[in-house]
Protein backbone atom coordinates (compact mmCIF):
# COMPACT_ATOMS: atom_id res chain seq x y z
CA UNK A 1 0.00 0.00 0.00
CA UNK A 2 1.54 3.39 -0.77
CA UNK A 3 2.32 5.71 1.81
CA UNK A 4 1.99 9.44 1.55
CA UNK A 5 5.02 11.70 2.11
CA UNK A 6 6.65 14.98 2.19
CA UNK A 7 10.05 16.29 0.60
CA UNK A 8 11.82 16.44 4.15
CA UNK A 9 11.04 13.20 4.30
CA UNK A 10 12.23 12.18 1.25
CA UNK A 11 15.50 13.73 1.81
CA UNK A 12 16.10 11.99 4.84
CA UNK A 13 15.08 8.62 3.15
CA UNK A 14 17.39 9.13 -0.08
CA UNK A 15 20.58 10.58 2.14
CA UNK A 16 20.15 7.22 3.95
CA UNK A 17 20.26 5.28 0.53
CA UNK A 18 22.65 7.56 -0.93
CA UNK A 19 25.05 5.47 2.08
CA UNK A 20 24.59 2.33 0.80
CA UNK A 21 27.19 0.01 -0.03
CA UNK A 22 24.99 -1.50 -3.29
CA UNK A 23 23.90 0.87 -6.16
CA UNK A 24 20.21 2.29 -5.50
CA UNK A 25 17.05 2.93 -7.86
CA UNK A 26 14.47 4.90 -7.09
CA UNK A 27 12.04 5.49 -9.52
CA UNK A 28 10.46 9.18 -9.76
CA UNK A 29 7.01 9.21 -11.73
CA UNK A 30 4.16 11.54 -12.13
CA UNK A 31 2.12 13.04 -15.09
CA UNK A 32 3.42 15.75 -17.36
CA UNK A 33 4.22 19.39 -15.82
CA UNK A 34 3.74 17.30 -12.24
CA UNK A 35 6.68 18.90 -11.10
CA UNK A 36 8.99 15.45 -11.40
CA UNK A 37 12.33 16.85 -12.61
CA UNK A 38 12.30 19.61 -10.56
CA UNK A 39 11.56 17.22 -7.31
CA UNK A 40 14.34 15.12 -9.06
CA UNK A 41 17.03 18.33 -9.10
CA UNK A 42 16.03 19.26 -5.27
CA UNK A 43 16.32 15.80 -3.99
CA UNK A 44 19.38 15.21 -5.39
CA UNK A 45 20.92 18.59 -4.33
CA UNK A 46 19.83 17.87 -1.22
CA UNK A 47 21.10 14.55 -0.67
CA UNK A 48 24.76 15.83 -2.15
CA UNK A 49 24.98 18.44 0.53
CA UNK A 50 26.18 15.36 2.25
CA UNK A 51 27.11 12.76 0.23
CA UNK A 52 28.58 14.54 -2.93
CA UNK A 53 29.10 12.68 -6.07
CA UNK A 54 26.86 9.70 -4.73
CA UNK A 55 23.73 10.88 -6.60
CA UNK A 56 22.78 10.89 -10.37
CA UNK A 57 19.50 11.87 -12.12
CA UNK A 58 18.60 9.53 -15.47
CA UNK A 59 15.48 11.05 -16.70
CA UNK A 60 13.11 8.92 -18.80
CA UNK A 61 13.07 11.48 -21.59
CA UNK A 62 16.52 10.50 -22.77
CA UNK A 63 15.13 7.74 -24.38
CA UNK A 64 12.86 9.52 -26.35
CA UNK A 65 12.41 8.39 -30.47
CA UNK A 66 14.22 10.57 -32.49
CA UNK A 67 12.07 13.17 -34.38
CA UNK A 68 12.09 10.85 -38.00
CA UNK A 69 12.03 7.57 -36.41
CA UNK A 70 8.53 9.17 -35.14
CA UNK A 71 7.60 10.86 -38.59
CA UNK A 72 8.17 7.48 -40.07
CA UNK A 73 5.51 5.63 -38.00
CA UNK A 74 2.80 8.61 -37.95
CA UNK A 75 3.66 9.19 -34.69
CA UNK A 76 5.29 12.67 -34.13
CA UNK A 77 2.10 14.78 -33.27
CA UNK A 78 1.76 12.11 -29.92
CA UNK A 79 5.57 12.76 -29.05
CA UNK A 80 5.75 11.88 -25.84
CA UNK A 81 3.31 9.17 -25.52
CA UNK A 82 4.50 6.03 -24.25
CA UNK A 83 4.71 4.05 -27.37
CA UNK A 84 7.39 7.36 -28.39
CA UNK A 85 10.05 6.15 -25.96
CA UNK A 86 12.28 3.24 -26.06
CA UNK A 87 11.16 1.69 -22.66
CA UNK A 88 13.55 -1.40 -23.85
CA UNK A 89 16.27 0.92 -24.03
CA UNK A 90 15.93 2.44 -20.65
CA UNK A 91 15.73 -1.20 -19.15
CA UNK A 92 19.40 -2.18 -21.25
CA UNK A 93 20.58 1.29 -19.42
CA UNK A 94 19.34 0.05 -15.67
CA UNK A 95 21.03 -3.14 -15.79
CA UNK A 96 23.83 -1.74 -17.03
CA UNK A 97 24.08 0.57 -14.63
CA UNK A 98 23.45 -2.05 -11.97
CA UNK A 99 26.06 -3.99 -13.01
CA UNK A 100 28.91 -1.92 -14.32
CA UNK A 101 31.98 -1.17 -12.10
CA UNK A 102 32.89 1.67 -14.91
CA UNK A 103 31.85 5.26 -16.02
CA UNK A 104 28.67 4.68 -18.23
CA UNK A 105 27.51 6.95 -20.25
CA UNK A 106 23.99 7.83 -20.80
CA UNK A 107 21.36 9.98 -23.06
CA UNK A 108 19.95 13.38 -22.30
CA UNK A 109 17.15 14.68 -23.71
CA UNK A 110 17.84 18.58 -25.12
CA UNK A 111 14.28 20.28 -25.10
CA UNK A 112 16.12 23.61 -26.70
CA UNK A 113 16.95 20.62 -30.17
CA UNK A 114 13.89 18.23 -29.17
CA UNK A 115 16.26 15.70 -29.18
CA UNK A 116 17.75 13.20 -27.14
CA UNK A 117 21.97 13.31 -27.44
CA UNK A 118 23.23 10.07 -26.97
CA UNK A 119 26.26 9.75 -24.60
CA UNK A 120 25.27 13.43 -22.97
CA UNK A 121 25.95 12.25 -19.27
CA UNK A 122 28.55 10.19 -17.29
CA UNK A 123 27.21 8.53 -14.54
CA UNK A 124 30.34 7.52 -12.51
CA UNK A 125 30.99 4.31 -10.53
CA UNK A 126 31.17 6.01 -7.86
CA UNK A 127 27.51 6.76 -8.01
CA UNK A 128 25.61 4.94 -5.37
CA UNK A 129 22.21 6.42 -5.70
CA UNK A 130 20.65 7.02 -9.23
CA UNK A 131 16.68 8.93 -9.41
CA UNK A 132 15.12 7.36 -12.68
CA UNK A 133 12.44 10.26 -13.41
CA UNK A 134 9.56 9.58 -15.80
CA UNK A 135 6.18 10.06 -16.69
CA UNK A 136 5.97 6.03 -17.53
CA UNK A 137 7.95 4.58 -14.98
CA UNK A 138 4.73 2.72 -13.37
CA UNK A 139 2.77 2.27 -16.20
CA UNK A 140 0.54 -0.42 -16.28
CA UNK A 141 1.72 -1.91 -19.51
CA UNK A 142 3.82 -4.94 -20.29
CA UNK A 143 6.44 -2.80 -22.17
CA UNK A 144 6.92 -0.70 -19.23
CA UNK A 145 6.12 -3.22 -16.09
CA UNK A 146 9.38 -4.73 -17.07
CA UNK A 147 11.36 -1.60 -15.38
CA UNK A 148 9.54 -2.39 -11.78
CA UNK A 149 11.90 -5.00 -10.58
CA UNK A 150 14.33 -2.59 -10.92
CA UNK A 151 13.39 0.28 -8.95
CA UNK A 152 14.54 -0.42 -5.25
CA UNK A 153 11.90 2.52 -4.16
CA UNK A 154 8.86 4.05 -6.11
CA UNK A 155 7.83 7.61 -5.48
CA UNK A 156 4.12 9.08 -7.07
CA UNK A 157 4.18 12.45 -7.40
CA UNK A 158 0.30 13.88 -7.48
CA UNK A 159 -1.09 16.73 -8.93
CA UNK A 160 -4.83 17.33 -9.77
CA UNK A 161 -6.07 17.56 -13.26
CA UNK A 162 -6.42 21.52 -13.31
CA UNK A 163 -3.15 21.84 -11.85
CA UNK A 164 -1.41 20.32 -14.69
CA UNK A 165 -3.29 22.03 -17.31
CA UNK A 166 -2.73 25.52 -15.52
CA UNK A 167 0.93 24.10 -15.71
CA UNK A 168 1.27 23.14 -19.38
CA UNK A 169 -0.81 25.95 -20.42
CA UNK A 170 2.47 28.18 -19.10
CA UNK A 171 4.89 25.76 -20.55
CA UNK A 172 3.39 26.13 -23.95
CA UNK A 173 2.64 30.34 -23.43
CA UNK A 174 5.64 30.75 -26.90
CA UNK A 175 3.27 28.72 -28.87
CA UNK A 176 0.22 30.23 -30.64
CA UNK A 177 -2.51 30.00 -28.26
CA UNK A 178 -4.31 27.74 -30.66
CA UNK A 179 -1.56 25.45 -31.19
CA UNK A 180 -0.69 25.32 -27.69
CA UNK A 181 -4.56 24.42 -26.61
CA UNK A 182 -4.29 21.97 -29.26
CA UNK A 183 -1.35 20.27 -28.01
CA UNK A 184 -2.64 20.57 -24.48
CA UNK A 185 -5.64 18.39 -25.32
CA UNK A 186 -4.55 16.32 -28.22
CA UNK A 187 -1.32 15.02 -26.44
CA UNK A 188 -0.35 16.46 -23.00
CA UNK A 189 -3.79 16.09 -21.09
CA UNK A 190 -4.23 12.16 -22.33
CA UNK A 191 -1.16 11.17 -20.96
CA UNK A 192 -1.52 12.89 -18.15
CA UNK A 193 -4.95 10.98 -17.65
CA UNK A 194 -3.68 8.09 -18.63
CA UNK A 195 -0.38 8.28 -15.99
CA UNK A 196 -2.91 8.80 -13.29
CA UNK A 197 -5.33 6.66 -14.47
CA UNK A 198 -2.92 3.54 -15.53
CA UNK A 199 0.10 3.77 -12.71
CA UNK A 200 0.50 1.24 -10.15
CA UNK A 201 0.50 2.13 -6.81
CA UNK A 202 4.18 3.68 -5.84
CA UNK A 203 5.48 2.75 -2.29
CA UNK A 204 5.29 6.74 -1.70
CA UNK A 205 3.13 9.34 -2.96
CA UNK A 206 3.85 13.02 -2.99
CA UNK A 207 0.63 14.92 -2.97
CA UNK A 208 0.99 19.05 -4.41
Amino acid sequence: MSENTDVASLVERLTALAGAEARVFVAIAGAPASGKSTLAESLRDSVDRTHPGKVEILPMDGFHYDDAVLRAHGTLARKGAPHTFDADGLAAMLDRLASSDRPVAAPVFDRALEISRAAARIIDPEVRLILVEGNYLLLDDPDWARLRPRFDLTIFVDVPLAVLEARLTERWSDMDPQAAQAKIAGNDLPNARLVAESSVGADLVLRA
